[in-house]
């Protein structure tokens, strides 16, 4: 990107997570869902983030926070952290086992013995093979690098799980036990969590809400029962998304996403959408009811 050039990669995103709730965040690459989860935990450059607010239940202000204070009481302990390409957030000199008990040392305080077998425990969960534990990163497949990171961001139990495309490189059946694991994580013990996806079948699988995001913004949020069933995605884009999947119609959506620092004036899915009209290209529409479509 040419020096002095900036770019909107996140705007009105707008949502509320509640204490037990799925929110499955899902669009195509490149339209901002894992810049907001970076923004959400303060891993994006100082300058990044220029507007808004993130808050906790008890009112702490994510986007707001400083550095020490997201380092010691809310990375790990009240949000925890599925990084999208995990094996480049894991040490290369360390094993899985050195990573796991580091951070349940870190995290839980535990001590002595018993942190072995926390740390095999923690493995479990995220069905990491305890025959690979002691196996650095260089040695791990996809997949597996993507369980050992799963292991790693259940330690802490935090309140607040954002999970960014935690199934990339796992056969379907890990991808169910994946997932299954996320949900009990989060409704069986009244945590919430942000699943962002690509895959849509994990999303309808574990998913109380669905936000779907295109060129930056929230297009459309909806109950997944809704989205998912009758009477279905509103936005012509969402439903452009469930029509691409094979067991459905197999139909791709034309054309691309625009680049983002070159943002038509009105709605930036109206090059793609067969429905737009002169209102479409030159009024943008605002995310109402739910949805942002002058023909919602």
């Amino acid at each position: 990107m040419p020096a002095g050039r900036y770019v909107e990669a996140v705007t009105d995103a707008r949502f509320r997570l509640s204490a037990g709730e799925c929110l499955a965040l899902v669009g195509e690459s490149g339209c901002g869902k894992s810049v907001l989860a970076s923004a959400l935990l303060g891993l994006l450059p100082g300058n990044a983030q220029t507007a808004g607010s993130a808050r906790l239940a008890d009112g702490l202000d994510l986007l707001a926070a400083d550095e020490r204070t997201l380092a010691r009481t809310v990375r790990g302990r009240r949000v925890g952290l599925v990084p999208q390409s995990p094996a480049a957030h894991l040490t290369p000199v360390r094993t899985v086992r050195a990573h796991l008990e580091e951070t349940v040392r870190a995290l839980t305080g535990v001590r002595g013995s018993g942190l072995r077998e926390a740390a095999e425990a923690a493995a479990e969960r995220a069905a990491f093979p305890a025959t690979h534990l002691d196996h650095h990163p260089h040695q791990l497949s996809g997949g597996l690098a993507q369980r050992a990171a799963t292991a790693l961001a259940l330690v802490g139990d935090a309140p607040l799980l954002l999970a960014d495309e935690p199934t990339t490189g796992l056969d379907r059946d890990l991808v169910h036990r994946t997932v299954d694991e996320l949900r009990a994580h989060t409704r069986d013990a009244g945590r919430a969590l942000l699943l962002i996806t690509h895959d849509l079948a994990a999303a309808e699988r574990i998913a109380d809400t669905v936000a779907v995001m295109y060129a930056g913004r929230i297009v459309e949020i909806a109950p997944a029962e809704a989205f998912f069933g009758t009477p279905g995605p509103r936005h012509p884009y969402a439903r452009g998304l469930l029509d691409a999947l094979p067991e459905r119609a197999f139909t791709p959506i034309p054309g691309a996403p625009p680049e983002l620092g070159a943002l038509p004036a009105g709605c930036a899915f109206a090059a793609r959408c067969a429905s737009a009209d002169r209102t479409c290209r030159a009024e943008r529409p605002a995310l109402t009811e739910g949805v942002a479509c002058h023909h919602a």
